[in-house]
């Protein structure tokens, strides 16, 4: 399972309805090969599940993740900050065994 913090969905939100997308749409969380790292994530938003997709929800929000991904994503915290120290969304992984300075990529 993949959760979400408060801050996170807040933004999550805001984003959907800037983009002018309605309550059907969810967010995607998956990874792709890449990063210094060898592994990123990546988020969009999308309003229809996969074949061999899970969909999770949480705080209301539907959150889709294919198998693949989801196999490095267990356990995963979504939280966005707006500090000083870099804005934007950060993923706490369980799972990563080392992560990039911008926090962007990861090994497991």
């Amino acid at each position: 399972m993949i959760t979400i913090s408060e801050k996170a969905l807040q933004k999550v939100l805001s984003l959907k309805k800037e983009s002018n997308l309605d309550d059907s749409y969810g967010l995607r969380v998956s990874i792709t090969g890449g990063g210094c790292s060898g592994l990123s994530y990546h988020l969009d938003f999308d309003n229809e599940p996969k074949a061999g997709d899970h969909v999770f929800e949480d705080k209301g929000l539907k959150i889709f993740v294919d198998m693949k991904s989801l196999l490095y994503l267990v356990g995963t915290e979504l939280d966005f900050s707006d500090g000083l120290n870099g804005k934007g969304f950060h993923f706490i992984n369980p799972n990563a065994s080392r992560t990039c300075g911008c926090g962007e990529s990861f090994a497991v």
